[in-house]
């Protein structure tokens, strides 16, 4: 039950069972016998796609609250809390953290959780000074291998849509205060294209 919500949360196997500390098999496994068991598809299964069969999204509401009983009442003998502090920049949070923070506290109710935002370059500097257990950050060119890359974003213009700009003119430009990596993109790329001075 465990690895079919951890799939669906992540939508990926892979991902699972790196946070079940197994196999991508094992998962797969695990998730076949669920399905076999209930006489339903839960999952629809691509190479680069996991996604809920109207089986399984029937399903996943009671899966979920069995899994949240099954950490409660393992949590009634005492488990040892385990502390897990989270650097993520400011230009990547967005209204989704607090859903995935309670999911992550259901599967997980051991788990105490500390997120810090600032800028990524503060939050690379904490990660490499050992203050932080993870870290996401936006990563705009290849100054830092290092990691994974969990999702994958184009960057973009944005203006009222009756905006036009006048040839030569000032360009009234809303952008974050130094040293804000996302502003000096936007501003070497205005510069380049002659629009700044």
């Amino acid at each position: 039950m465990q690895a079919f919500v951890l799939a669906v949360d992540l939508k990926s196997f892979t991902r699972a069972a790196e946070v079940m500390n197994t196999t991508q098999s094992a998962v797969s496994l695990k998730i076949k016998r669920l399905e076999d068991g209930l006489g339903k598809r839960l999952l629809e299964r691509t190479p680069r796609l996991v996604r809920l069969s109207a089986e399984g999204n029937a399903f996943l509401g009671p899966a979920r609250a069995l899994v949240a009983a099954h950490q409660g009442a393992l949590g009634s003998f005492g488990v040892a809390q385990r502390r897990l502090i989270v650097g993520i920049s400011h230009h990547i949070v967005g209204a989704e953290l607090p859903g995935l923070l309670k999911r992550m506290i259901s599967a997980a109710p051991e788990l105490v959780m500390e997120m810090r935002v600032a800028s990524s370059q503060q939050v690379f500097e904490e990660f490499d000074g050992g203050a932080l257990d993870a870290a996401v950050v936006l990563r705009r060119n290849n100054w830092r291998r290092a990691g994974e890359v969990v999702l994958k974003e184009e960057f973009g213009w944005m203006a009222a849509p009756d905006f036009e700009y006048p040839a030569g003119g000032k360009l009234p430009l809303a952008t974050q205060a130094e040293p804000c990596g996302v502003r000096n993109m936007a501003v070497t790329a205005l510069d380049a294209a002659g629009i700044l001075d």
